[in-house]
């Protein structure tokens, strides 16, 4: 308003004194600069302009400081609830304060008490509501302007990127509980050949991490040219965007809470971190270094000799969805295939591959993981509590049988299994028994049937809602019944001829006219059977 009155003052005397067609474009001028409307922007510029229209006038306020001092009272007596919250309790508060003498009131104080609104409560104690609870929070802007100045990549903005467009994620190694401090894992995928890096962070913090990069880089088959990352502060900040921009990487990340922008390095979280490393709870330095000796092994057998498929197209049809892939291959023959890398790249890594043993690295990450689970599942990480290192040549003949021990990844740990049962108290465990008798005297009643029986000779206690377990019970007793009949168990003896029939026939090969009088046997005696039960 104090702007606006500016204005007017300044526009007003040139107005009056203009002429027709000037009024008009001054008028125009001022309503689009005011917002105010053309008539109300004309009657204001007609009149003398109002002096000190926009100052503070306190003489308006209808809460005054007295009504605030006993709002203040209030809000403590109440436990410092919000305004909506504290409106409804002011009529109530008041009289109860008043009657054990920790409160008086003026009659104008009560009634203003009693009109003002929550919103005003709000307004009110807002400043009181800052002060008590430490001054004003600042939120920290900085990660929320970087976050803003790196451009969004969604799944879909990967058409066939060269290799050296990798994407980025953390593993935490936190176990059961995300208390304290623990180890995280550094994911750099691939996008174009499905290349995975993985290194250990002692820490989340922002310079070892461009440190950990600066290390991963020349390890690479490829340059690195993107660097795609989720919307984590570890990644968001000055340090990490400063880094990119030095080392000529482009710097982008996916949407928030959009998992699917990164699905090529969550799948690696799964296939590979979570697969060779588990679900435990890795913290300290001894656990770090361990990780780190894992994954220099890791990295060469993922590599080289874990082949994964790749998708090719989606299509959808309705609801139903069809996904193409390509042949199988490992990262190490993508490379190899790709044109864009260098034909020295080429050369080094082929060199590298003929040096590799599968089986040595299989050992390797087989003892590292030993290794990590002593550690976890010991309080000191002493050498004597280390496993033996097991011969190259055992390791190998071991192999061949592996396959009967099970799971053989020490890190591998399953869930015990929740046993399952009822879970709510059983509403006929009283009456079962006259249930079945009642089954028994009638075999052709249904679950209706008893049902209705039950609720004769127990009104008011057991509701129709019992349908569906009285059928369950009516099944299972069926179920007796039935093997009973068919195999002799329990009062009805006389199928055992049926069955000795039927050893018969498999132990021989019969005729057809054999086969026939077996038929005709066992239907005789199941006859008779049901004749005796009934």
């Amino acid at each position: 308003m104090g702007t606006r009155d500016e204005l007017l003052v300044a526009v007003a005397a040139r107005y009056r004194g203009a002429t027709r067609g000037e009024k008009g474009r001054i008028l125009s001028e001022f309503a689009e600069i005011t917002g105010y409307h053309r008539k109300h922007a004309e009657r204001l510029l007609r009149k003398e302009p109002v002096a000190e229209r926009s100052r503070f006038r306190p003489e308006r306020r209808v809460y005054d400081q007295a009504v605030r001092e006993a709002l203040v009272v209030l809000w403590e007596a109440s436990d410092r609830i919000c305004g909506k919250r504290l409106k409804p309790l002011i009529p109530v508060l008041i009289p109860a304060m008043e009657q054990h003498g920790h409160l008086t009131l003026d009659e104008v104080v009560r009634t203003r008490l009693l009109e003002i609104s929550a919103a005003t409560i709000d307004r009110a104690l807002a400043a009181v509501r800052s002060t008590a609870s430490g001054g004003r929070h600042r939120r920290n802007a900085h990660a929320s302007a970087v976050r803003r100045s790196v451009p969004v990549r969604t799944y879909a903005d990967w058409d066939d990127p060269a290799p050296g467009y990798m994407e980025a994620d953390l593993v935490a190694h936190s176990g059961p509980s995300a208390s304290g401090s623990f180890v995280q894992t550094l994911t750099l995928t691939d996008v174009a050949t499905g290349w995975t890096e993985c290194a250990p962070l002692l820490f989340r913090e922002q310079s070892l991490l461009s440190e950990v990069l600066t290390a991963l880089r020349p390890i690479l088959p490829f340059p690195l040219l993107g660097f795609d990352t989720d919307n984590d502060s570890v990644f968001m900040n000055e340090t990490i965007k400063d880094w990119c921009e030095a080392a000529g990487v482009e710097f982008t990340r996916s949407r928030p809470y959009r998992k699917n922008d990164q699905a090529h390095v969550e799948q690696k979280n799964g296939a590979v971190v979570r697969r060779m490393v588990g679900y435990r709870r890795y913290a300290g330095l001894a656990a770090a270094r361990e990780l780190a000796c894992l994954y220099r092994s890791m990295r060469l057998f993922v590599n080289f000799f874990q082949p994964s498929f790749k998708l090719v197209e989606k299509t959808r049809d309705g609801a139903r969805v069809t996904k193409r892939y390509l042949a199988p291959l490992t990262p190490f023959q993508r490379v190899m295939a790709h044109p864009a890398v260098s034909e020295a790249a080429k050369a080094e890594f082929s060199e590298q591959f003929a040096r590799l043993d599968p089986v040595v690295l299989l050992h390797d990450i087989r003892q590292s993981q030993a290794r990590l689970t002593a550690l976890t599942d010991t309080e000191t990480f002493a050498n004597d509590s280390v496993p033996r290192q097991a011969d190259v040549e055992d390791f190998l003949s071991g192999l061949r049988q592996a396959w009967k021990e099970g799971e053989v990844r020490p890190t591998s740990r399953r869930k015990p299994p929740v046993p399952r049962g009822r879970r709510r108290p059983d509403p006929l465990a009283r009456v079962t028994d006259e249930l079945k008798a009642w089954f028994l005297e009638d075999q052709s009643q249904t679950g209706h049937d008893l049902l209705r029986k039950l609720q004769a000779a127990y009104p008011n206690i057991y509701s129709s809602g019992l349908l569906r377990t009285v059928q369950r019970r009516l099944k299972v007793w069926r179920g007796e019944l039935a093997r009973e009949l068919v195999f002799g168990v329990g009062p009805c003896a006389t199928p055992l001829m049926a069955c000795d029939a039927l050893r018969n026939v498999e132990a021989s090969r019969v005729t057809g006219h054999q086969l026939s009088s077996f038929r005709e046997a066992a239907g005789t005696a199941q006859e008779h059977s049901v004749e005796a039960t009934a």
